[in-house]
Order: structure tokens, then sequence, then C-alpha cells
């Protein structure tokens, strides 16, 4: 466990040091350092530490650390940026397709995993689409409506 942390640390600094565009990038300044790690093992990292990639103020992307939802505050404050990064939402079946900005969709899918929505099974991201699986139809038109509010904001 002190390699795993050690490890968490050695990320931290890297990432706060400088602007870390993606994971080969993250993984070579880590290997600098004496880590040699999978990919896998690097994204499970970045999930545990919380850091997701988004774009900077001049739309380039670099990995920082979210908000923490460990409270009804926090997600409150993950549900704020919502309208920061959505661009679309579609319905399909028990699905919603949400369109973000360019690598918004792991902060969106993470602010609705933890916004705990109950009509919301769960969610997966790629980099500018998440996938929202429902669980009913009835649960995907409240979560849509609530989605195409954010759209509004």
């Amino acid at each position: 466990m002190a390699d795993k942390t050690d490890r968490h640390n050695a990320i931290r600094e890297i990432v706060t040091a400088k602007r870390v565009a993606s994971q080969e990038e993250l993984r070579r300044q880590l290997t600098k350092r004496g880590w040699d790690v999978t990919q896998s093992t690097l994204s499970r990292d970045l999930r545990e530490l919380r850091l997701a990639r988004i774009p900077d103020d001049k739309g380039r992307a670099r990995y920082t650390f979210s908000e923490s939802a460990s409270s009804d505050g926090d997600a409150r404050r993950l549900e704020a940026m919502l309208p920061q990064f959505i661009v679309g939402v579609e319905a399909v079946q028990v699905m919603i397709v949400v369109r973000t900005v360019a690598s918004g969709a792991q902060p969106v899918a993470e602010a609705l995993d933890y916004a705990a929505w109950p009509d919301i099974a769960g969610t997966i991201a790629g980099d500018n689409t998440v996938l929202i699986i429902c669980r009913s139809v009835a649960g995907r038109e409240r979560a849509l409506r609530r989605l195409q509010d954010y759209l509004r904001a």
C-alpha cells in the first residue's frame, strides 16, 4: 500500500506542477521518477485521485483535480458545473446520450454519478459523449428534463 500512496503523491506533484494533457504524458513523467505503471493502473489511479481531463481557458486539455463529492453540498457543486459542459442531449429507449465540450464527458459523468439521481442506474463516458442508463422510460423522461434545464441555464 505504501507504493500506491507514494505513486499517488507523485501523480499529485506532477499534475500540480505542470499542465499534463494525456495519460501517456503522465505515464512518461512517472517513468522519469522511477514508476513503471500500466495504462490500466494509471486509469485507476486517476479515478481514485479524482483527476479529470478538462479543457483549459485556451481549449487545451489538461488533468485537474475535480471536486470531491462526499456530501450533498459537494454533489450540488458538481451539478453546478453541468451547464458549462453539456451541449446537447438525446433520449434513446431507457438511455440518454449527452454531448459535451471536448474532454467534458468524464466530469459530467462524475457529476451525475455523485449527484445520485434516483432515475439513473449509471453512466459511461468517452471524451465528449456520456451514455446514461436510466432505470425506466419514465425515469429517463425525468432525467432528460433535468438535463435540458441545464442546457437552458
